[in-house]
């Protein structure tokens, strides 16, 4: 601020000076003596005032009445040199008024300059303040906007890692949980381990004592395979030597069947006498029982003679009985029933009989098979079946499988299979492993007997899935 004002008055001064250089100029040419002082940086320069009428100094007089009386030859220059003192002294104090006056007044421009640069400088203050101000403002008012923000995502943030809190707090109980049911788990498991040891202890031991019996069996293989070898070459033997036997054998078995042939007509006469001509109950008695049977008898199949054993036709009697209703039978003789598994083995077990199985779909188609020989062993072997010679339309094939198989019902598990086929499939039955057939199966209507493994089932005609309407399985003497 300084520098400006002297700035200012340096240039106030050059003006002056200027203005006083070309006044000297002007009074030096009118003939005017000049006088200059030195102040500082600046420099003043004066016009000294002259004497008027002064006398030449080639003249000796002396204007005034001293001078004009003083001899001619009186140095005056002592005088002259006083009056020029007088003069400077005058001029002197000349000066220094005029300083003094020039102080004075640059002392005020001074000032006023200094206000007027505190004023400039003080605006020029007051501007930037105000810039600075508004630019403070903004950066505020920005500052305020970015604090909003940054507070906005940190609440985000903390509601944020408040629900992780909640998921990871979840997720520790969950982990927890699973903790205590994977121990639980470890120590069923370590139970389970246990027992499947001490199975395989067991297993180990029951393979050891069924290896020795496989031992013991192949050696008695063994030893019957060199027996049945050495019967086979004396079969072979009295089979080359009794050729003329097997002539005389063939003779007499023909023999044999023509007797045969006419006994079996004379006693299919008497039956007929003593039955009758048409299909009826009849009581049935045997030598071996001490009581009598009702038994329904077919007269009208294939020459007649046949007694009912079994009958399915509307569904109208359960057939998942126990192994004692088996037995004895049950059903109604005229309707659906079974006639009883001991009875059927004492009389099948006198003499050679037949069994007929007739079946009938749901599409009025009919088919049977005949076996040639039928009989149930008794109930210490579980009342086994045997059969021989098939015929028939239904099925080249046996559908009961040979060879023969031990009965069973749902509380006497008999068959040839880890399951119970009788509770899985129903009825009681000769299963071999759940095998091709199963005449006392569930009784399904038509429209519904389509898959249905637990059915009627005659595999060799309908296939394992067709559930059929009717059946009846009879028995006559073979020599009827």
């Amino acid at each position: 601020m300084w520098q400006l004002v002297f700035l200012t008055l340096s240039c106030d001064l050059a003006v002056a000076t200027a203005h006083s250089g070309s006044r000297k100029g002007m009074d030096i040419a009118a003939g005017k003596k000049q006088y200059q002082v030195q102040h500082g940086a600046c420099s003043y320069t004066f016009l000294l005032p002259e004497t008027d009428h002064c006398r030449s100094p080639s003249s000796a007089y002396v204007p005034n009445a001293v001078q004009r009386d003083a001899p001619l030859d009186y140095d005056d220059s002592v005088q002259r040199l006083q009056v020029l003192e007088n003069i400077m002294e005058n001029n002197t104090q000349w000066l220094m008024k005029l300083e003094n006056y020039i102080q004075d007044n640059m002392k005020k421009e001074m000032v006023e300059m200094q206000q007027n640069a505190v004023q400039n400088q003080t605006a020029v203050m007051i501007e930037i303040g105000t810039n600075l101000l508004s630019r403070t403002a903004e950066q505020t008012r920005k500052l305020t906007d970015v604090e909003a923000q940054v507070l906005n995502q940190t609440t985000r943030l903390e509601l944020q890692l408040l629900e992780h809190s909640l998921s990871t707090n979840k997720l520790e109980k969950q982990i927890l949980d699973q903790t205590s049911e994977i121990s639980k788990l470890q120590d069923k498991n370590s139970f389970l381990e246990k027992k499947v040891l001490d199975m395989e202890d067991k297993h180990i031991v029951q393979l050891r004592s069924i290896k020795e019996e496989k031992d013991q069996l192949q050696v008695l293989v063994s030893r019957q395979n060199s027996i049945i070898e050495e019967l086979e070459k004396q079969l072979v033997t009295a089979t080359v030597n009794n050729s003329v036997l097997q002539k005389q054998q063939h003779d007499l078995m023909e023999t044999v069947n023509n007797l045969l042939t006419l006994m079996s007509t004379s006693n299919r006469k008497s039956s007929l006498h003593i039955i009758g001509e048409t299909s009826k109950i009849h009581r049935k008695n045997t030598k071996n029982l001490s009581f009598s049977k009702k038994a329904y008898c077919d007269m009208e199949t294939a020459g007649g003679g046949w007694t009912v054993i079994q009958r399915r036709e509307d569904g109208s009697v359960d057939f998942q009985r126990t192994w004692k209703e088996y037995k004895v039978g049950f059903g109604n003789p005229s309707g659906e029933h079974w006639l009883g598994n001991e009875f059927v083995s004492q009389v099948t077990g006198q003499k050679r009989y037949v069994l007929k199985i007739h079946l009938r779909d749901w599409e009025g188609n009919e088919a049977y098979s005949l076996y040639d020989h039928f009989h149930l062993s008794s109930e210490e072997l579980n009342y086994r079946i045997h059969l021989k010679g098939l015929t028939g339309t239904a099925g080249k094939i046996s559908s009961i499988s040979q060879p023969g198989n031990d009965f069973s019902t749902k509380d006497a598990d008999n068959d040839k299979c880890i399951c119970k086929c009788s509770q899985m499939l129903t009825g009681g039955w000769w299963f071999d492993a759940c095998g091709p057939s199963n005449l006392n199966g569930m009784y399904y209507p038509q429209r519904q007997n389509t898959n249905k493994f637990n059915g009627i089932k005659w595999y060799y005609w309908k296939g394992s899935g067709y559930s059929l309407k009717a059946t009846t399985m009879m028995i006559r003497p073979a020599d009827f």
